[in-house]
């Protein structure tokens, strides 16, 4: 693994003192360039100083984000993990000056920084994605994230890790199953498998298997840290928003809003079951001997629906240092927001409305 260099912080972790520490799972999701919006909230977790990761759960972006985080937290502690985090997104950044078909043009950026969607190059890669598959278009699979991922994490030492428990999705082509990754076998493939977009990557095979994006089928999976991890706590990073106010009208914005409900899809499905276990604890359904049996999940969400609405699809594409900081500074802004708001009910009480927030109103 080759070391990086050194990137500036916002500052030092502060702390509040060990015995304010509390511990939670994370749940990343995935979301292209926007996944910076949870390096923001990730590096404004570990500088606040009273939060403990025991498990991160990631997919495609997120993935990367809980892979990178893992390494720097097993080498460097919380200091280590935000300067970790730094190093990648800024070499992202480096390698989307260098690579990216999705860029705007010099007399393109007189527009703004957030018009990315009147990009001459996205819409040309958005129809050539459309009419080619990356078979055809993208024969040698050519993808410089291998390279950035491959020099930022030492998967050998990751699978010894005892840090951090880490949950890696993917989509198994064939079967069409979620296939998560735990510290054991997570590799570099596996890292790829989770963030295939099939459209402008080839399926990853991996022991015979071939996998795509795991955002179709867990983004991020839940479920692992009922089985695996001792905290309650589960936060879910947001970066697919929820909510949409306006209906979209371009191909493009009605694709991505496909793609966003499709990637929400598992997570409210996972939600709901866990909302029905609830029920079950709380009115006292279960028989005596049973209800050890069941863990009461307290589930915490930061969420971009507010914090990106300004963003359209084509933004997904814009690996520009400038635009990748302030997606770090708007989840560093969110998850400071809800520490002030919310870290008084760690582990003592969800701080989330299920039903209405990811249910509907009925629950049903």
């Amino acid at each position: 693994m080759t070391m990086h260099r050194p990137v500036d912080l916002q500052s030092p972790a502060v702390g509040r003192g060990k015995s304010a520490v509390k511990t939670i799972n994370l749940g990343l999701q995935g979301g292209g360039a926007h996944g910076a919006f949870s390096w923001g909230v990730l590096d404004g977790l570990l500088e606040d100083g009273r939060i403990a990761i025991e498990g991160v759960s990631g997919t495609s972006a997120g993935a990367m984000n809980a892979a990178v985080y893992a390494q720097g937290n097993m080498t460097g502690g919380a200091d280590g993990a935000r300067e970790a985090l730094a190093a990648f997104w800024r070499d992202m950044s480096l390698a989307g000056d260098a690579f990216s078909p999705v860029k705007q043009l010099p007399w393109e950026k007189l527009l703004g920084p957030y018009s990315m969607d009147a990009s001459l190059t996205f819409n040309v890669f958005d129809n050539i994605t459309r009419m080619f598959s990356p078979y055809e278009w993208n024969p040698f699979n050519f993808n410089p994230l291998r390279d950035i991922v491959d020099r930022s994490v030492d998967f050998e030492a990751l699978h010894a890790c005892a840090s951090t428990k880490l949950f890696i999705s993917a989509t198994n082509v064939r079967t069409g199953k979620v296939k998560v990754f735990t510290n054991e076998d997570v590799t570099l493939d596996a890292i790829m498998a989770s963030a295939c977009l099939p459209f402008v990557y080839k399926a990853v095979e991996i022991d015979g298997e071939h996998y795509w994006d795991g955002g179709y089928m867990g983004n991020p999976a839940i479920f692992p840290f009922f089985y695996r991890c001792h905290s309650r706590d589960v936060m879910i990073v947001h970066v697919n928003p929820m909510v949409r106010d306006e209906v979209p009208m371009s191909a493009p914005d009605i694709m991505n809003r496909i793609n966003e409900i499709s990637f929400n899809s598992s997570l409210v499905r996972e939600l709901r079951a866990i909302d029905f276990v609830g029920k079950l604890i709380d009115e006292e359904w279960l028989k005596d001997e049973y209800r050890d049996r069941l863990k009461k999940i307290l589930v915490h969400s930061i969420r971009s629906d507010d914090a990106l609405a300004d963003l359209s699809v084509a933004s997904k594409f814009d690996l520009g240092w400038g635009f990748l900081q302030d997606l770090r500074d708007r989840g560093r802004e969110e998850a400071r927001i809800w520490l002030d708001q919310n870290f008084v009910h760690l582990g003592e009480t969800t701080t989330v409305d299920l039903k209405s927030e990811y249910l509907g109103a009925s629950g049903v």
